[in-house]
């Protein structure tokens, strides 16, 4: 069951101003992800792809927590055949809609990712946390496996098995310390820094972030050869762009290029 179209809207606040979508998970209290949001997610970041008004996207959660994972006091019934593969299903394509939208999507974590939150930041291209933020697979708590394939995307080897063997959360600090997320701020300062850097990315020429978001998502786990001769390809698509001829005519002209998306 995909739920209401009503639940899914409550449950997903999409906002687009200036270029930037934010996309807001909105479960109180800890933004568990129940079907109807894991349908929403993947909707609204399907919108995303061909709103001409979007440039970046932003995803971040409601309150103190960005998202605790797994709705598991409102588990759906899987006893019926076919409904745990639809349902893994769903929850796959909710990760697969960010890392295979064709905007950038920086992730906003205001509070604990953990399990399918992990999941959900992981699969974002640009990481910035807030100081009370913590990252883990705590599932083992619980009866269940974490996400440890998208942990792995970003983690260090030792790191994903310590939080999937013990439940070990990580602080922010700490992931900001090795590198792995941008920055770690005090709750107040952490949306207006990720605005300002959405912002900067809204400038760009949407032909190029978009290119070259195809070119990071596809490059992934090709070899060294196959993944250049992939961006050298999307260096000359982009170059018979008028975005790139507008790009070049500016830095010439020591002028802001007016970018229009062509």
């Amino acid at each position: 069951m995909r739920g209401s179209e009503e639940d899914r809207d409550k449950m997903i606040k999409l906002e687009v101003a200036d270029y930037i979508a934010v996309v807001t998970l909105d479960n109180p209290p800890v933004n568990a992800q129940s079907m109807e949001m894991i349908h929403g997610l993947a909707d609204a970041f399907d919108q995303i792809n061909d709103r001409e008004d979007v440039r970046v996207a932003v995803l971040t959660g409601e309150g103190k927590c960005f998202s605790a994972g797994a709705d598991l006091k409102n588990r759906q019934d899987t006893s019926a055949p076919g409904a745990t593969w639809k349902r893994n299903r769903a929850v796959r394509e909710s990760s697969y809609a960010i890392i295979e939208c064709n905007k950038p999507v920086i992730a906003s974590v205001n509070g604990p990712a953990l399990g399918g939150g992990l999941g959900l930041v992981a699969s974002c291209d640009i990481i910035v946390a807030s100081e009370n933020a913590v990252f883990g697979l705590p599932e083992v708590d619980v009866g269940l496996m974490g996400g440890g394939k998208h942990a792995a995307r970003i983690l260090p080897h030792s790191m994903v098995r310590r939080m999937m063997l013990t439940g070990w959360r990580a602080p922010a600090a700490e992931l900001y310390r090795r590198g792995i997320i941008e920055a770690c701020l005090p709750s107040e300062e952490l949306m207006p820094w990720v605005m300002d850097m959405a912002k900067t990315i809204a400038s760009k020429s949407p032909m190029a972030t978009r290119l070259a978001k195809d070119s990071m998502r596809t490059i992934e786990n090709m070899t060294l050869r196959d993944g250049y001769r992939y961006e050298q390809n999307n260096t000359f698509a982009l170059s018979k762009t008028e975005d790139s001829k507008e790009a070049i005519a500016a830095f010439k002209e020591k002028r802001q290029p007016v970018f229009k998306g062509r």
